[in-house]
């Protein structure tokens, strides 16, 4: 599935762009979800299938920038969101909850994922990185809403995922905040060598974003349950696409892969295919959407 071709010569051509900026004829709206109003947009006929994708932690819907006119461009409506307590949905939280509650948990990004779906009908989903995890607990909780699930960079593991991150598991296990403020840092001062321009957008949505919601996330990400034969059992085409210097090894995307049923794209990058490959990545996304049908 990653054979060189003109989709890997595409990518290298990719320049440095301004990540703000959606394709024309994109809609924005503000969706109603049950912690709040999450940003949203949305490009291609209403009446094609559906593709959602949905941000990792830190992240917002611009990640998916060159994502949405190939899909669209392929045939697909193709949707994606911030997630509450990010960027344009910062306002949205367990506070608006009712009752509400005290913390982001994984019920709350569940839910306001469930509640996207129903918004339109079955959709072809992807969950980057943390949202991995979401989706994963999604399909399980309402399978009928997904036609397939595309896990991109998400943790291969349950439990405490961080342990299985390269070079730093063995030094993982400490205080949410920590690790979140670890994360935060690594952001900040560029270590994966991010174009200007995409870190300048990096940098500015950090700024708005809500560290609260950060801390949280990464607690859940410490204490993920183990529902990988649940996912199996659902039976719907599954993909996990992934980096070659993805945070996570090889072997372990290939072993969750094995437990999911589902089968494994790498490509020459690190944990942010839909920036540096979107071409490759939307091609075997492609392939999973036929296996689907």
């Amino acid at each position: 599935m990653t054979t060189i071709d003109d989709a890997l010569e595409r990518d290298l051509a990719i320049p440095d762009l301004d990540w703000h900026v959606f394709p024309d004829g994109t809609e924005r709206d503000v969706f109603r979800a049950p912690s709040g109003d999450l940003a949203r947009v949305r490009l291609g006929d209403p009446d094609a299938p559906r593709v959602v994708l949905v941000p990792g932690v830190v992240g917002s819907k611009e990640d998916f920038v060159l994502l949405f006119p190939l899909l669209a461009a392929a045939g697909y409506r193709v949707e994606s969101y911030d997630l509450a307590g990010h960027y344009e949905s910062v306002e949205a939280g367990p506070h608006n909850l009712r009752p509400p509650r005290a913390s982001y948990d994984w019920p709350l990004f569940v839910d306001d994922l469930v509640a996207v779906l129903e918004d339109g009908g079955p959709a072809h989903v992807l969950g980057y990185s943390f949202a991995g995890l979401v989706t994963e607990l999604a399909l399980v909780s309402r399978p009928e809403l997904f036609r397939s699930l595309t896990l991109m960079s998400a943790p291969p593991a349950t439990g405490q995922v961080f342990r299985g991150v390269k070079h730093i598991g063995p030094i993982s296990d400490m205080s949410p905040h920590r690790a979140a403020g670890l994360i935060l840092w690594g952001i900040r001062y560029n270590l994966n060598r991010t174009p200007p321009g995409r870190i300048a957008f990096v940098r500015e949505r950090l700024g708005v974003t809500s560290r609260a919601c950060i801390d949280d996330v990464v607690g859940l990400m410490m204490a993920m349950p183990d529902i990988s034969r649940d996912v199996a059992a659902t039976g719907i085409p599954k993909l996990i696409a992934v980096g070659e210097q993805d945070l996570w090894p090889q072997a372990q995307h290939d072993a969750y892969a094995a437990r999911i049923g589902a089968r494994v794209a790498t490509y020459p990058t690190g944990h942010a295919p839909c920036e540096t490959t979107p071409h490759q990545l939307v091609r075997d996304m492609l392939l999973l959407f036929a296996d689907a049908a």
